[in-house]
């Protein structure tokens, strides 16, 4: 009787946990966005590059958790509006410097260092690989592409 209700419960856990997360979703979120101490492109208002054209500091108060990072937001009306498209105002490669994806290296990218392609979101890590990425662009967009984002299983 005893080893019958232990096997129960063993198999009612195993069907939950097969269902609860499909294969790999657990995982690929996982450092998808380059974060400090979990928040991503350091506190910086994502919204704010689009909308005001700056580098505009976020408030915890006005955090959200998407893809496994805390985006902070200047205001609620910019917390909203990237809850409403979040891939929109997301930096590419995860907020890693563009120009470093571009030669296969991962190095955070500095919300202080930035460049809007097309409608995307860039971040640099240092001013010399800001020069060189306006420079080139489209090049080095292509590049870093090829390289994001099975860099990060390296």
């Amino acid at each position: 009787m005893e080893y019958v209700l232990i096997f129960r419960a063993l198999a009612v856990i195993s069907a939950l946990l097969a269902f609860a997360v499909p294969p790999g979703a657990a995982r690929s979120d996982t450092g998808l966005f380059a974060t400090r101490a979990g928040v991503a492109v350091g506190g910086y208002d994502v919204v704010a590059f689009f909308q005001h054209g700056v580098a505009q500091p976020g408030h915890q108060r006005n955090a959200v958790m998407w893809r496994g990072a805390n985006w902070h937001f200047a205001s609620a009306a910019s917390r909203a509006r990237f809850e409403s498209n979040p891939r929109a105002f997301a930096p590419a490669f995860g907020g890693y410097c563009a120009y470093a994806m571009s030669r296969g290296v991962l190095v955070p990218g500095d919300p202080q260092l930035w460049v809007i392609v097309d409608g995307r979101l860039f971040l640099l890590n240092n001013p010399e690989a800001q020069q060189k990425w306006r420079a080139r662009k489209e090049e080095l967009i292509a590049r870093a592409k090829q390289n994001w984002p099975a860099i990060l299983r390296h």
